[in-house]
């Protein structure tokens, strides 16, 4: 299995922390060369120190800019023209009920969650048609196919995401080029860490995993793996589409969900 990405370049998105940066490592580890994206240049320098401890090759760069603005894409792009992996991996979710969820939401959350995707394929895509090859990844949610009525604006645009990926795929098809989704499920990123901490009163030994299995067995009961699932895992299956080993897999949307979402296929 041809899993090799020496010499390959890629961008991911929101890779800090949480499973950007899981993914990143990943995409390290199989050899690429990984540029690192968050908005503010310290905790770019940051995620790059750790990372350069943690990967076992590959090499990575600082690719610092607001990715939910056209402005901020337009400056990535000038400073980093050309890639071959493109994971649209950034995001933002917010519990809020429908009725009191007001039109910017739903426009900030259509910016950051879609159009970030939509402006950085638009932009890297044809290089990679030009070239034979090259992989773009949509971070959806199992959330796309299973709207969590908690949150319905997030939902909607993971659901878009899908809608983009495909399309996407069908306009490069045959070029060498790939475009999936991966659909995570409830995941014990750092974020949802620093949540259950709180929701446990500040305890920083707080047994995560043990609320996890809690979560999913109140909130997400079809799981069938009954826990969160870990970044690395998420991040495991991300780098495998990016890899030589996945060239027939595209438009495909990948859930990496703990089969929550009761569907077989």
């Amino acid at each position: 299995m041809d899993l090799n990405l020496s010499g390959r370049r890629a961008l991911v998105t929101g890779s800090t922390g949480g499973i950007g940066y899981a993914i990143a490592r990943e995409l390290a580890d199989l050899g690429a060369s990984v540029g690192i994206n968050g908005r503010g240049t310290d905790r770019v320098e940051a995620a790059m120190a750790r990372l350069r401890g943690e990967a076992k090759g590959g090499d990575v760069f600082a690719a610092a800019g607001d990715v939910a603005t056209a402005e901020g894409v337009d400056d990535l792009v000038a400073r980093l023209p050309e890639i071959d992996i493109l994971v649209n991996n950034t995001g933002i979710f917010e519990p809020k009920p429908f009725f009191e969820i007001p039109d910017a939401d739903w426009q900030r959350f259509f910016e950051v969650n879609v159009m970030s995707g939509v402006r950085l394929s638009r932009a890297y895509t044809p290089g990679m048609v030009e070239r034979g090859w090259g992989r773009v990844v949509f971070i959806s949610s199992e959330s796309a196919l299973n709207i969590p009525v908690e949150m319905i604006h997030y939902g909607m645009t993971k659901t878009a995401q899908l809608s983009v990926a495909r399309g996407l795929a069908e306009t490069v098809a045959g070029t060498g080029v790939t475009v999936n989704s991966v659909l995570p499920g409830p995941t014990l990123s750092e974020g949802v860490a620093e949540f259950m901490k709180q929701m446990a009163g500040g305890a920083e030994d707080a047994d995560l995993h043990a609320m996890g299995r809690q979560f999913v067995a109140e909130h997400r009961p079809t799981s069938l793996i009954r826990r969160l699932a870990s970044v690395e895992e998420v991040a495991a299956m991300v780098a495998y589409v990016c890899s030589p080993a996945a060239s027939a897999t595209s438009g495909a949307a990948l859930r990496v969900d703990g089969g929550l979402l009761r569907h077989i296929a």
